[in-house]
């Protein structure tokens, strides 16, 4: 039976193409033939990168009347003549390698690339990758820098510990925090000059006092003045990246201002704070209109499993495929953090857990918290609200969970006979 469908007109009429690298790029334009018909004409041209030089581009491509502009993701290659194109009013797509793949036994030069990527194009076999608005993007520099910056902190950090572990100082072995108050006051004390093992571990604050005999013995090392170096500039570089850090979060603070009441509903779910919810905003903007359903959201972020379908078979359809790893890895922060709550979410990750592991588990409810973002940030109005742990207790047949224990105590080898309570 013969279906309507709701496909684009299927040539795009005047489209222009860039194959860019890091000093030039190929721009290949397709329009109609000036003297009629159904021909089409092209013009391929080789522009360097720099500024002056995509001015000129761009006046050619208004010159001829170019209603769209289609590039690859190339590296960060692809932002100087992507912000310029947009800045000049063109319709810009960034488009993901993988969707233009040239043919098996054609040549490859950049010439090729750039006129093969524009016949694409202009049929509408492509469609766009997700590119934020300028206050996004700016919001996005600033949260993934910090994450990067956290990142070296936690390596130097680790790089700390391994040089106490060269020293023969096994502090780390009685102290779950090495970077906490007494902590740090006694690796202070160590690149002072301090090597006595009971003057060190008096120097334990709190809790840490009722390990002070495990603490002398773990000072009793090798700690000489060629650790005392290394370890005070691991430390000067911790107490820098805390300084920088903090200034980010300032800023980052700064640009969350005009988005004020978005992050505050999305700090209402369960294992997501205000720095988690900056990353969200950053990762997948404010305008849901982007992504139709919460389905569409799930599928761009790769939290959803893929679909291989081939002779009615369907094949490898757990993998989620790799999506973006910075919102992916504050999915699986709050995922955790989730967990460990009296919550909806928390009692899903340890219902799906004790079944499927802790990763799928992790993968699973940081799924139903991008559902859970979609629905905030599509409806101003909205609010969350939680269902409580007991959600699914609450909606399992009684019927169905009393025969599912029958089979596992029959499984057991048991024989089962009920008789219902008076």
């Amino acid at each position: 039976m013969l279906e309507q469908t709701q496909d684009e007109q299927e040539i795009i009429a005047r489209v222009a193409a860039l194959d860019i690298g890091k000093a030039e790029l190929v721009c290949c334009v397709r329009v109609p033939d000036p003297k009629g018909g159904s021909r089409r004409v092209q013009e391929v041209m080789t522009y360097p990168t720099m500024t002056r030089s995509l001015q000129l581009m761009a006046d050619r491509l208004l010159d001829l009347g170019v209603t769209r502009i289609v590039m690859e993701a190339t590296s960060s290659y692809w932002k100087p003549p992507f912000y310029l194109l947009e800045a000049h009013g063109f319709e810009v797509w960034l488009v993901n390698a993988r969707d233009v793949k040239n043919l098996p036994g054609r040549p490859k030069t950049d010439r090729l690339d750039a006129v093969w990527l524009c016949k694409v194009a202009e049929r509408q076999m492509l469609r766009p990758s997700f590119v934020p608005p300028v206050p996004i993007r700016r919001l996005r520099d600033l949260t993934r820098y910090r994450i990067g910056l956290v990142s070296d902190q936690t390596r130097e950090k680790n790089r700390v510990e391994k040089l106490l572990e060269d020293s023969q100082i096994k502090l780390s072995v009685v102290a779950s925090d090495i970077f906490g108050v007494s902590g740090r006051e006694m690796m202070a004390a160590l690149i002072a000059g301090e090597r006595n093992p009971q003057v060190l571990a008096q120097m334990a604050r709190t809790r840490m006092r009722t390990k002070i005999p495990q603490l002398e013995e773990a000072f009793v090392g090798h700690f000489t003045d060629h650790h005392r170096f290394l370890l005070a500039k691991m430390l000067a570089r911790i107490d820098a990246l805390d300084v920088d850090i903090a200034d980010l979060d300032t800023q980052i603070e700064a640009h969350l201002a005009p988005f004020a009441d978005a992050v505050a509903r999305l700090d209402q779910i369960p294992g997501v704070g205000a720095t988690a919810a900056a990353v969200i905003i950053a990762e997948v903007g404010l305008d849901m209109t982007r992504f139709p359903t919460p389905a569409h959201l799930s599928s761009w972020a790769r939290f959803a499993p893929g679909v291989k379908e081939s002779a009615g078979r369907k094949k490898g359809t757990g993998a989620t495929g790799h999506g973006d790893r910075y919102l992916a890895r504050v999915l699986g922060e709050a995922a955790v953090a989730a967990s460990r709550t009296n919550t909806f979410l928390g009692a899903r990750y340890r219902r799906i857990a004790r079944r499927r592991g802790k990763k799928k588990a992790v993968v699973a409810v940081g799924r139903s918290i991008l559902v859970i973002v979609w629905y905030l940030l599509q409806d101003d109005t909205a609010r969350f609200n939680d269902l409580g742990p007991g959600y699914y207790d609450s909606r399992i047949n009684p019927e169905h969970k009393r025969r599912n224990h029958i089979r596992e105590l029959e499984a057991l080898g048991y024989h089962v006979t009920l008789q219902p309570v008076a």
